[in-house]
């Protein structure tokens, strides 16, 4: 059983006088279709949800049930979202900082600091701190992981409607074995992303 995320980190900067820590973490950057969604989240100090971990950690049922619970103790949440289109325009790494980006100014609360889950967050206004692994250390942390992978699979749900014969609501646009197969099938729609090299092969096939 892996270690549990606590307030450590937390508490040595509410010690310092920040009051408002926000913990950031984003889903969605190894897919090969949908949105990259990031999330922030700010707690009171002291308010911790039992059974909050990294998202990857959990199963669906479990991410769904602490979803709510987070959001009712949160003083705010805030979501950021980078579309296909961008990912393709930016590349992932720099559509995953603008995602973050979003979720941070999405806040209606300011963040004295921000605890970010493995890369520093260019281009922002506020102190940060980069916890690698930061999503199995940190508990504002791992609940942005959730809540962020929550966003995201809903999406990625709702995209399965829209676009039936993939497989979304299963793999979530990830580089599963039925969707290579769907891939290939079907060809990309317009949730893929064009720059990730399995899409541009199937289109560049479908064009032959």
């Amino acid at each position: 059983m892996s270690k549990r995320p606590d307030l450590r980190y937390e508490r040595r900067l509410w010690r310092l006088g920040n009051e408002t820590v926000a913990g950031l973490d984003e889903a969605g950057v190894g897919p090969m279709a949908g949105p990259v969604i990031a999330a922030a989240v700010i707690f009171p100090p002291e308010s911790f949800v039992r059974g909050v971990h990294d998202s990857k950690q959990l199963t669906p049922e479990k991410r769904e049930e602490l979803y709510p619970l987070i959001f009712e103790q949160a003083r705010a949440v805030g979501v950021g979202i980078a579309e296909p289109e961008e990912i393709d325009q930016l590349n992932i790494y720099w559509a995953t900082m603008l995602a973050s980006r979003r979720a941070l100014a999405a806040l209606t609360l300011k963040p004295q600091h921000v605890l970010v889950d493995g890369r520093r967050i260019p281009e922002i206004e506020y102190q940060q701190t980069v916890l690698v692994g930061g999503d199995r250390r940190s508990f504002c942390i791992a609940a942005a992981s959730i809540i962020a992978k929550v966003t995201r699979d809903r999406i990625m749900c709702e995209y399965d409607q829209n676009h039936p014969g993939y497989g979304f609501g299963r793999h979530k646009g990830y580089c599963t074995a039925d969707h290579f197969e769907a891939l290939q099938r079907l060809g990309p729609c317009p949730i893929h992303r064009r720059s990730f090299a399995p899409v541009f092969e199937a289109a560049q096939i479908r064009l032959l």
